[in-house]
């Protein structure tokens, strides 16, 4: 399996409100940025969909390290507790639906592909390609304000 890093950040300006997110793909010294945002969302939508995007990108399944300072996506990965979301329809626990599903499956599925590792980066904290990502996802928010 080749390896492949990605780095990604989410951001909203409100929440909601418009958002934004940027990824880093690097593979074998090559490395590709892209962005997008939508008007009317929310940082974790911004965090699931700069990983998503990434991963779709990928043409054959990877061996692929992920950096994200989004806890709710890392944990939510490692903890196994997305996949615990999907074996019971969506909630979380008896009471609390949850968030995002679409994306939840849409990440998941590609996770089923891509043999993922999440690794959790503190934002804001000088990590180059976290900052990077910031930026993109910054600026793709404010093309909706």
């Amino acid at each position: 399996m080749k390896q492949v890093e990605i780095f990604t950040d989410g951001a909203c300006s409100g929440n909601p409100g418009p958002g934004g997110w940027g990824a880093i793909l690097r593979y074998n010294g090559h490395e590709k940025e892209i962005s997008g945002g939508e008007a009317n969302t929310t940082n974790n939508r911004m965090e699931l969909l700069a990983v998503i995007s990434a991963l779709k990108l990928l043409k054959e399944p990877c061996a692929v390290t992920l950096y994200s300072d989004s806890q709710y996506v890392c944990n939510s990965l490692k903890l196994g507790w997305a996949e615990k979301w999907r074996a019971n329809n969506w909630m979380r626990n008896k009471k609390e639906k949850a968030l995002n599903p679409e994306l939840w499956a849409e990440l998941l599925d590609l996770c089923a592909v891509h043999k993922v590792e999440p690794v959790w980066v503190r934002g804001h904290a000088g990590h180059p390609e976290n900052e990077r990502c910031d930026q993109m996802a910054v600026a793709e928010s404010r093309k909706f304000m």
